[in-house]
């Protein structure tokens, strides 16, 4: 009787030591790659340990005589059933000798496997302790970008582009010619500015020359004047005499002719003074003649500048016509050619100037013990090896939600709390390189020490 726990073919099944080795195997740490060609070796011997007694199964069925039994066949096949048996057991003694053998080896390797874990474990934990120490008492983002003041350049005057003096990305100095503008409008206009302002000059040096004579001239009428109506009063008291004296001579003693001659001088003297006196009144306002002369000189002197006004400006115009760098700086975003027209203020290029700072965004939460002058390494994306120091300038009365066009009404509708970032100035104070310009709006990366 074979007994249950056999196979089909007479041999017990080796799975049970291939799980058990499997097991031990993990045990100890080893990987399932390991288990699967430790099955594979397992398998494989029990295929050839059924093949072989199959072979021999049958060949004694195909031989008559083994089932006659007591000939020389049924023998052979005896014997090589017999081989069959004793190689099998060989196989199981050499498998039973490979997993002793894999066992020993796994308990060398176990010290092994339990230090590299230590070492592992120990990395770990230096890593956090290196990490601690070197983020304490430093306040890092990665929401910070170069900064700068950008100019905007454009003309103010209209007309056409002459020439173009610079190109993109060009570095200018102050003052620096950017392009031309047709300018012989403008001159025109100042030549007729100034023939305008000599001739309202001409007329300012006549009218004061008459200042000057009205100055004098009429206090002299009014004397002149004065003086007529004395001599008048004068006559006139001498032909009043020469009449009354007529008057009283006796008819006999003159004549009626007399008499008419002296009353018409009387009355003739009558009138002189009476014109005298006109002619005072007339010219008693001196003040007010004099000032009439200096009011007419002051209009005068009022259309010189007028005319000097507008020959400044025709001369400013001149001179915008030819369009200048306000600043150091790079030429950026040019629109403009030689050949086009453009008007007064629109705008044809920009200028980014050489002050370049850092806006970092940190959050409100690291802002604790952040105070402008502290140091800060800045470290920039584009150009890895640039070591940059600079120091706080200074934070910004708000936060950039605070600023935005539409800002935030936490008073209506439901409230979730959003951690604010706050723009923080970093001025940078030296590692720049000439070779190495920073564009403005690139990322960066500044650690402020706040300790």
């Amino acid at each position: 009787m074979r007994d249950i726990d056999d196979d089909a073919f007479g041999h017990r099944p080796s799975r049970g030591r291939s799980g058990h080795r499997r097991r031990d195997y993990l045990d100890v740490g080893g990987s399932r790659d390991d288990d699967d060609r430790f099955d594979d070796a397992d398998e494989g011997r029990e295929s050839r340990e059924r093949d072989d007694t199959d072979r021999s199964r049958s060949d004694g069925k195909r031989s008559p005589e083994g089932r006659n039994g007591g000939s020389p066949q049924a023998k052979d096949g005896s014997d090589k059933q017999a081989d069959g048996d004793a190689d099998s057991k060989k196989q199981k003694d050499q498998g039973d000798k490979d997993e002793a053998e894999g066992q020993q080896r796994r308990k060398k390797r176990r010290p092994l496997v339990l230090g590299i874990a230590a070492v592992v474990i120990l990395l770990l934990v230096g890593g956090g302790i290196y990490y601690w120490l070197s983020t304490r008492g430093k306040a890092t983002t990665d929401d910070a970008y170069t900064d700068g003041n950008i100019v905007t350049i454009a003309p103010q005057v209209s007309g056409q582009v002459v020439t173009l003096d610079v190109t993109d990305n060009q570095f200018v100095h102050k003052g620096d010619p950017l392009f031309h503008i047709d300018a012989r409008q403008y001159v025109f206009s100042q030549e007729q500015a100034q023939g305008q302002l000599d001739t309202t000059k001409a007329q300012a040096s006549s009218q004061r020359l008459g200042v000057e004579i009205a100055r004098k001239n009429f206090p002299a009428a009014l004397e002149l004047a004065k003086a007529n109506l004395d001599s008048a009063k004068s006559n006139l008291q001498l032909q009043q005499a020469n009449y009354d004296r007529q008057k009283s001579l006796p008819k006999l003693a003159t004549t009626q002719q007399e008499v008419d001659t002296t009353a018409s001088n009387l009355a003739q003297a009558k009138a002189q003074v009476e014109q005298a006196q006109a002619r005072v009144i007339q010219a008693e306002p001196v003040k007010q003649n004099i000032g009439q002369s200096e009011d007419q000189l002051s209009q005068i002197e009022g259309q010189i500048e007028q005319a000097q006004g507008r020959l400044d400006q025709a001369k400013l115009n001149v001179e915008w016509s030819v369009v200048r760098a306000p600043q150091d700086g790079w030429v950026t975003r040019r629109n403009v050619n030689a050949g086009n027209y453009i008007s007064a203020g629109q705008q044809v290029m920009s200028l980014v100037t050489t002050d370049v700072w850092v806006t970092a965004n940190y959050k409100e939460t690291e802002l604790n013990g952040m105070h402008p002058g502290q140091k800060v390494t800045i470290t920039v994306d584009a150009y890895p090896d640039l070591d940059l120091h600079g120091h706080v300038d200074s934070i910004q009365r708000g936060s950039g939600s605070k600023f935005s066009a539409f800002p935030a009404e936490n008073a209506t509708g439901n409230f979730i709390k959003i951690v604010q970032r706050v723009p923080v100035k970093i001025v940078i104070d030296s590692g720049l390189k000439p070779d190495e310009p920073l564009p403005l709006g690139i990322s960066v990366e500044p650690t402020v020490m706040l300790k």
